[in-house]
C-alpha cells in the first residue's frame, strides 16, 4: 500500500512498503544532495542520525547495490530500497554495569563516568549508558528529563572522564536545573592541550554555534551564536603540551573543547577539533584528555554547598607521568 505522503512531498514522489522494505526514486532534482538528507526529506518520520545509522548498517539499496555512506552525492534518477531497522526502547531499561558513586543523599547522585560511556540512550546508542547502570543500581530517578534520560540534569561527552550529577527525584531534579541555569554550578575541568598557550591565565568568550558544514562540531567561526565564557589556568607546561585546569562560565555544547580548539591549542585526542589521532613517542590515544574534576553546587533540600571531586583516571595520569619522564630526560 502507498506510504502516506503530506504537502509537497506528495507530488514528487510515491513511496510504497514490500514486506517491510521501503522503495523510493530520486529525481534529476535530487542531484547532489547527500544520501542521508534525501532519506530524511522523504522520511521525515526519522532523524537523520537514525538514517546515517541504518545506511552504514547496510539496510539501503542504491539500484541494486548495497550503498553505506550516508554522505554518498545522488545523481537523480536512482531506485532506492531502504529497510527501517527497530527503533529504541521508549524508555531506558536498567543493566547491570559497574558505575562508581563519588556521593550520594536522598536527593543526588555525582558518579565518577569512565571515558567512552554514554551518559543516556540516543541515536545508535541503547544499551551500555550511564543511565541503564544507574536505574539497576537504584531502580527510578527524577523524570523530568523524561523516560529515556531519568535523572540527567547535565551531560558529559562520551569521551569525556569525570564527575556527573543525578537527581533521585523530581523535586530536586528541578532545583538542580535551576542552580545549572542560573550558573550557580561551579564546574572545574583538567585538561592537556596541543602546544604552549598564551599567558598563565586567560579567559575566552566567543560565542558558538552549530557547524553549518559539518553538523557533529561547534564553532566560533560564525561570529555569532549563543554566549559562551571558559577561563584557563596553566598547571603544567611540558615540551610540547600545556596542563589546563578550565572552568567554564557557561555550559554549551562541546565548550571547552572548541574553545581551546578555537585558539590553537586542541584538547589532546580530539580528532573531531583538529588533533593529531597519533603523537608520536606517545601511547595510541583511545580517548581525548578532557577530565571532570570537580563540581560544587547547593544541596536541594539544605542549600548546603557540596564540592565533589574525581581523581584522575589511570590513562590520564599514566600519560602526564610520560610527558614529564620525557622532560626529565631533555
Amino acid at each position: 500500500m502507498p506510504w502516506p505522503a503530506t504537502g509537497t512531498i506528495a507530488l514528487r514522489i510515491t513511496l510504497r512498503i514490500y514486506n517491510g522494505e521501503m522503495l523510493l526514486h530520486s529525481e534529476q532534482a535530487d542531484a547532489g544532495k547527500r544520501l542521508d538528507h534525501f532519506l530524511q526529506q522523504r522520511l521525515p518520520q526519522y532523524s537523520r542520525s537514525r538514517l546515517q545509522e541504518w545506511i552504514r548498517a547496510g539496510r539501503v539499496r542504491l539500484n541494486e547495490r548495497v550503498e553505506t555512506k550516508p554522505s554518498l552525492l545522488l545523481r537523480g534518477s536512482e531506485t532506492i530500497h531502504f529497510e527501517p531497522g527497530e527503533l529504541p526502547p521508549l524508555r531506558a531499561t536498567p543493566e547491570a554495569l559497574p558505575v562508581e558513586i563519588l556521593y550520594e543523599d536522598a536527593d543526588v547522585i555525582a558518579v565518577n563516568k569512565p571515558a567512552g560511556m554514554v551518559v543516556h540512550a540516543g541515536a545508535g546508542r541503547h544499551t551500555g549508558t550511564l543511565v541503564n547502570a544507574l536505574l539497576y543500581r537504584y531502580g527510578s530517578l527524577s523524570g523530568v528529563a523524561g523516560e529515556l534520560r531519568p535523572g540527567i540534569v547535565h551531560r558529559l561527552d562520551r569521551q569525556t572522564s569525570g564527575v556527573l550529577l543525578v537527581a533521585r527525584n523530581d523535586a530536586a531534579h528541578r532545583h538542580l536545573a535551576v542552580q545549572f541555569a542560573e550558573r550557580r554550578v561551579e564546574k572545574t575541568y583538567l585538561a592537556l592541550v596541543h602546544g604552549s598557550v598564551a599567558g598563565d591565565t586567560r579567559r575566552i568568550t566567543a560565542p558558538i554555534a552549530r557547524d553549518p558544514v559539518r553538523r557533529t562540531r561547534m564553532t566560533v567561526k560564525l561570529g555569532r551564536g549563543r554566549s559562551a565564557q571558559t577561563d584557563y589556568r596553566v598547571l603544567r607546561r611540558y615540551r610540547a603540551f600545556t596542563y589546563l585546569e578550565v572552568t567554564i562560565g557557561t555550559g554549551r555544547t562541546h565548550q571547552i573543547r572548541v574553545h581551546l580548539s578555537s585558539i590553537g591549542h586542541p584538547i589532546v585526542g580530539d580528532r573531531l577539533y583538529g588533533a593529531p589521532a597519533k603523537v608520536e613517542g606517545l601511547p595510541a590515544l583511545t580517548r581525548f584528555f578532557l577530565h571532570a574534576w570537580r563540581i560544587r553546587f547547593a544541596q536541594p533540600s539544605t542549600g548546603e554547598q557540596i564540592t565533589i571531586e574525581a581523581a584522575l583516571p589511570p590513562e590520564f595520569k599514566d600519560l602526564l607521568h610520560t610527558l614529564e619522564s620525557e622532560d626529565r630526560a631533555l
